[in-house]
């Protein structure tokens, strides 16, 4: 019933971990968003994602405003530059306190994000505080991931500490 779905997985909708993503929620019969975006490989959205919530943007500046919008949390996987671009961009909006609402930030694969983005570097340089580090969750673990979450979800986003979803 609709008014037991209140979360969506959302991803760009290309192929790799966000086909993935998407591929699990229509598998467990979730609808599903996908943003995709005007590039010159990957414009057509994955074949998993929920056909009239497949969005396709042409500016990049809007595709990451309807994400940040509309997202309770943030998974982030190995990527490239469009990857860190999204990363940055959502935690520069969490560290300024832009957002109105809390982002739980997850980033899956603790080797890749210690040696592509050197936190302890950035306080050790006076470029963030020490707290800020903390606004990430750094893990290898699904299982872990998703308690992580959960209980973020569950206290933030519906205000109901130590409540399951």
């Amino acid at each position: 019933p609709a008014g037991q779905r209140r979360f969506l997985v959302c991803t760009g909708g290309g192929p790799g971990i966000m086909e993935a993503a998407n591929r699990g929620a229509s598998e467990a019969r979730g609808r599903n968003v996908g943003l995709t975006i005007s590039l010159p490989h990957e414009e057509a959205a994955n074949a998993h994602v929920t056909r009239e919530l497949a969005f396709h943007f042409h500016y990049f500046f809007m595709r990451k405003f309807w994400l940040a919008y509309m997202a309770k949390a943030m998974i982030v996987f190995p990527g490239g530059y469009g990857t860190l671009d999204e990363l940055f961009e959502i935690l520069t909006l969490v560290q300024t306190k832009r957002m109105t609402k809390r982002m739980p930030i997850v980033l899956f694969g603790t080797e890749y994000w210690q040696e592509v983005i050197n936190f302890d570097a950035l306080v050790r340089h006076g470029t963030i505080d020490a707290a800020d580090v903390d606004l990430v969750y750094r893990t290898d673990s699904v299982d872990d991931a998703y308690e992580w979450l959960i209980r973020q979800l569950a206290e933030e986003a519906l205000g109901k500490p130590g409540a399951m979803l």
